[in-house]
């Protein structure tokens, strides 16, 4: 009977974890670029149960099968299928098509800089002229952090991500696509960073000016799975009650 306390309580505990990652899929409903993220269940290695000072059969311990100890999170992984596009007309919202990533120079609050990963392409011109994200972190072209000119009229960017200011070639953007995105790591703020092992790959991805990538979750499924998820935990709870209640019956009668 205390097994079913334990099973019960395990069922909860994955499905807190299952809902904490649904709650923070809708949270990001509305991120530019963001991925799905999801979790699998699997059941804890089952053990050999003996049945064991059973007077019915005499001395023998007698096998009573394989049995479960609970429910677990096997492993966790990002749906990084594209999201759809949302026409912005701003000139400096870039959405890619296809497989990669932005390289941004990103700069911790220790002052370290390092070259992170984004699909989120709402980036601006600051007072010097470089290309930034909204969190003033530096968008990456082949030559270096892109600078535009200040007093610009017209930017065009192409399809193969080169730029041009009032028509005169500025850079190209950087674009990378990865053999395994196992390999990358969601760091925060719409960023991914490599982990040892990340391979690059030819980015074959296209440039699309004016456009933004939406998030590629489907909020309604996510509520349904967000409900589902919430029915499992109260079946957890009442299997907890119930056996709550027979171990304090069987108290009371060994009072007696």
């Amino acid at each position: 009977m205390v097994k079913g306390l334990y099973t019960a309580y395990t069922g909860m505990v994955n499905s807190q974890k299952r809902l904490d990652v649904v709650s923070n899929n809708l949270a990001n409903a509305t991120t530019t670029g963001y991925k799905k993220e999801g979790l699998t269940t699997k059941s804890f290695d089952e053990m050999m149960g003996i049945k064991i000072k059973d007077l019915t059969v005499g001395h023998l311990n007698q096998p009573i099968g394989n049995l479960s100890l609970g429910a677990k999170i096997g492993e966790s992984y990002r749906d990084w299928s594209q999201g759809s596009f949302i026409s912005t007309e701003n000139t400096y919202d870039f959405a890619l098509s296809g497989k990669g990533f932005f390289n941004i120079s990103f700069t911790s609050k220790s002052g370290e800089t390092s070259t992170m990963y984004s699909r989120d392409g709402a980036f601006q011109m600051n007072v010097d002229g470089y290309l930034v994200t909204k969190d003033g972190d530096y968008v990456l072209g082949e030559n270096g952090p892109i600078q535009l000119p200040t007093n610009i009229d017209k930017l065009e960017v192409q399809p193969t991500g080169e730029i041009y200011a009032d028509g005169q070639y500025v850079d190209t953007f950087l674009l990378t696509d990865f053999e395994d995105y196992n390999y990358l790591e969601a760091y925060g703020e719409n960023l991914y960073r490599t982990v040892e092992g990340a391979t690059e790959a030819e980015c074959r991805a296209t440039v699309n000016q004016g456009y933004l990538e939406a998030s590629n979750m489907n909020v309604v499924s996510e509520m349904v799975e967000m409900i589902t998820i919430a029915r499992e935990y109260e079946s957890g709870q009442k299997v907890i009650n119930a056996v709550d209640e027979m171990l304090g019956k069987m108290v009371t009668i060994s009072e007696l």
